[in-house]
């Protein structure tokens, strides 16, 4: 299956002079589950060079983490809210690489909510998370589905928090004062993610190559 997740990508990477790592799970999933998957990480992998993402229309938002984890640094592309397409997320996940640079960890898909009678989404065979208030101001409140391409995720490949992803301790907790509806899984099961509370934030507009 990682050589599925590979091939593509590590053949774009190399032409473009980028470094990348495998993927980082082991998923065992549905063959067509894993063909997707392979999709989203041949569409990605570029992004591991952040100019690359800016120019794709990512703009660095926020950092977020709390106790049980953390999301890391989202880099949004408005014009690809909506998307189910596994090879047009609308956010790349990154952290501190040290040196000013950053390390691609994850992408996520995010769908605004339209209607109290919307259905789940669902990609990748998996109930989206949510409906959950905006990351910043204008941002609407959404379904969303984080996926660890790059950086294992003890709690699993497609769980919100990575208990191995931090913020920085400069992070303003901007978003603590967020409200919203509480938020659930899948099985509507209420997470710990209501009111946003306890979540670093941070505007990172000014931030070396963005």
């Amino acid at each position: 299956m990682i050589a599925r997740f590979a091939g593509a990508a590590l053949t774009l990477v190399a032409a473009l002079a980028v470094p990348a790592s495998a993927p980082a799970h082991a998923t065992g999933l549905d063959p067509a589950v894993e063909q997707q998957l392979g999709e989203a990480y041949a569409a990605t992998a570029r992004y591991g060079y952040t100019p690359f993402a800016a120019e794709d229309g990512y703009r660095a938002r926020v950092c977020l983490a709390r106790a049980q984890g953390g999301m890391g640094f989202h880099y949004f592309n408005e014009s690809r809210f909506g998307s189910l397409d596994p090879k047009r997320p609308a956010a790349l996940l990154y952290e501190d690489a040290g040196h000013g640079e950053r390390r691609l960890i994850g992408v996520e898909w995010v769908i605004p909510v339209k209607g109290k009678d919307m259905k789940r989404p669902r990609l990748f065979g998996q109930d989206f998370q949510g409906p959950m208030p905006g990351h910043y101001p204008g941002m609407p409140t959404h379904y969303d589905l984080h996926v660890w391409l790059y950086k294992k995720n003890p709690s699993g490949l497609f769980a919100q928090w990575n208990p191995r992803v931090t913020c920085p301790a400069s992070a303003a907790p901007g978003m603590s004062g967020m409200s919203g509806p509480k938020h659930t899984n899948g099985n509507g099961k209420t997470n710990d993610m209501d009111s946003m509370k306890g979540m670093k934030g941070m505007d990172m507009k000014g931030m070396p190559g963005h």
